[in-house]
């Protein structure tokens, strides 16, 4: 399997978990289980910016265009005001 490949699907794989992660923290009542959930969910935002720098670096992931100055300040509308 090609590199370009594999670091595609552990990238999707991360992402997904950290999805389960976001899923799972909110309706844990144990507050133990929530610590533990919540430091593995660090551990695996870490790992998924240590390999998104990497795809970046090797060009097998291209970040999207920055947002220009203005449509960050209209994302920023809809949500102060209430519109969303």
């Amino acid at each position: 399997m090609q590199e370009k490949i594999m670091v595609s699907d552990t990238l999707a794989s991360i992402n997904g978990e950290l999805v389960r992660f976001g899923e799972m923290i909110p309706q844990t009542e144990n507050k133990e289980l929530k610590s533990a959930l919540k430091q593995m969910r660090t551990t695996c935002e870490q790992s998924q910016e240590q390999l998104y720098e990497i795809a970046r670096e090797k060009s097998y992931y291209v970040p999207a265009q920055k947002a220009s100055q203005e449509e960050v300040d209209h994302v920023k509308g809809l949500f102060t005001s209430g519109t969303l």
